[in-house]
């Protein structure tokens, strides 16, 4: 589902989680995030009380905003999200948070997302397109 163009822009931008429950939207960024080879997005939980409690509340339900800001291509990636505590994935994490905050933060999970729609958000005839 992610092509190459959409696993670039994931790679090298910051991404931009929405949750939503009882009316209150919320939206965050994350730093601390990668695309898996089976094109899966997983994502550090550091400080994600909120969007964890939502997808609790929403059945996992989650929608990425990822973009360049130099050329404008951009995407929002809908799914469905897994949160795991154990594992590679967490391992890693962990270690890249503690390194970046010199042992004073960890990752207490990661949000494992399988991406159910890919839209095109960049400006032009492409727009609103599903890839």
């Amino acid at each position: 589902m992610l092509n190459e163009a959409v696993i670039k822009v994931l790679k090298n931008n910051m991404w931009d989680l929405a949750t939503c429950t009882k009316n209150e939207p919320n939206v965050v960024p994350v730093a601390f995030k990668d695309v898996t080879r089976e094109g899966k997005l997983i994502i550090g939980d550091v400080f994600l009380e909120t969007t964890l409690n939502n997808l609790k509340e929403n059945d996992g339900k989650i929608a990425i905003s990822v973009y360049d800001g130099q050329s404008l291509e951009g995407y929002q990636i809908k799914g469905i999200a897994e949160y795991v505590t154990e594992g590679e994935t967490v391992d890693t994490f962990k270690a890249m948070v503690e390194k970046m905050f010199n042992g004073a933060a960890t990752a207490k999970g990661a949000l494992v997302v399988t991406p159910t729609k890919v839209i095109v958000t960049t400006p032009g005839a492409d727009n609103k397109k599903e890839i």
